[in-house]
C-alpha cells in the first residue's frame, strides 16, 4: 500500500481524503496547524522548513502521493495569510517534496476552487505569484489593503487559487515526463468548517450560487464528493490524466459558463 501526505487533513475535504485513503489500506500523514500527524504552520517559511524536514525523515523511501489541500478563505481579515497559505504553502511544499514523489512515481493533487472560472479581478496578484514574485513582496502589497473589506478578501482568495491552478498547468508536462502526474480539483460550495465560519453576507452569496446536483435541496456538497475525485486522481486508474483542473462542483461552473468548453 502507499504513503500519502495530505495538508489540512484535520477536517472537511482533507479529513474525508484521509479517511478514504485509510479505508483503502494506505498510510497517511496529515499536516495541519493542530490535530495533525505533523503539526506546523505552512503559512510561514520556518514552519514549512520544519514540516519538510519531518516528512523527509519519516518517508526516506518516497511518497506515493501529495495532496496540497490546506487553505483559507478571504473572510478572516488577514490578507497576507491568504497569500502565504493558499499559494506558497502549496507550491513550496510541493517543490521541496518533489524528490520523494519522483522516487515512487507518485502523484500530486492541489485543491483550488471553481471560482477561478468566474473572471478573477486581481490578475495582478495572480500574475505576480505565478511569475516568481517574492513572498514577502506580495505579502507587503496585500497587507496595505483594507483587511476588513470582505470583497477584497474574496478577490485575493480567487487570485491565489487561480495562480495555483496555473502553477499546476505549467508544472504538469515536465513533471509527468519525470514520472509525477500533477492535477488540481476545483470544488464548488462544500459544507466544511471553513464555510461554517462565513459571515451572513458571505453565506447568502454562497447560497445564491446554484448546484444543479443539489436542486431542490437546501444543502451544499459533501466533502466526500470532492475526496472521491482526489483519491481517484491519486490512483493508477487515472494514469492518463495530467495537467487537468477537474471541476467538482455539482455542475455550477457548467451552468454559469455554458459556452466554455476549454
Amino acid at each position: 500500500m502507499g504513503v500519502y501526505v495530505v495538508t489540512g487533513g484535520s477536517g472537511g475535504i482533507g479529513g474525508a481524503i484521509i479517511k478514504q485513503l485509510k479505508n483503502e489500506g494506505h498510510e497517511t500523514i496529515n499536516i495541519d496547524v493542530k490535530n495533525g500527524d505533523i503539526n506546523g504552520n505552512l503559512a510561514s517559511s520556518s514552519g514549512r522548513k520544519e514540516i519538510i524536514a519531518e516528512v523527509k525523515k519519516r518517508c526516506p523511501n518516497g511518497l506515493d502521493g501529495l495532496v496540497c489541500n490546506a487553505g483559507v478563505n478571504g473572510s478572516g481579515g488577514n490578507f497576507p495569510l491568504i497569500i502565504s497559505l493558499n499559494y506558497f504553502g502549496a507550491t513550496v511544499l510541493a517543490k521541496e517534496l518533489w524528490p520523494l514523489l519522483e522516487k515512487k512515481h507518485g502523484n500530486l493533487v492541489a485543491t483550488v476552487s471553481n471560482t477561478i472560472s468566474q473572471n478573477p479581478t486581481r490578475t495582478d496578484i495572480s500574475s505576480m505569484l505565478v511569475n516568481g514574485a517574492e513572498e514577502d513582496v506580495v505579502r507587503e502589497i496585500v497587507g496595505q489593503m483594507d483587511q476588513k473589506n470582505p470583497q477584497q478578501g474574496h478577490e485575493l482568495y480567487v487570485a491565489t487559487k487561480y495562480a495555483l491552478a496555473k502553477w499546476v498547468r505549467r508544472m504538469s508536462a515536465t513533471s509527468a515526463a519525470r514520472g509525477v502526474r500533477v492535477n488540481a480539483v476545483a470544488p464548488g460550495n462544500v459544507h466544511t468548517p471553513m464555510t461554517d465560519k462565513l459571515g451572513a453576507n458571505e453565506k447568502s452569496a454562497v447560497a445564491a450560487l446554484p448546484i444543479p446536483t443539489k436542486f431542490g435541496q437546501d444543502k451544499l456538497m459533501a466533502p466526500e464528493e470532492i475526496a472521491n475525485v482526489i483519491c481517484y486522481l491519486l490512483s493508477k486508474d487515472s494514469s492518463g490524466i495530467n495537467g487537468n483542473i477537474v471541476f467538482v462542483d455539482g455542475g455550477t461552473d457548467a451552468l454559469l459558463n455554458t459556452e466554455k468548453v476549454y
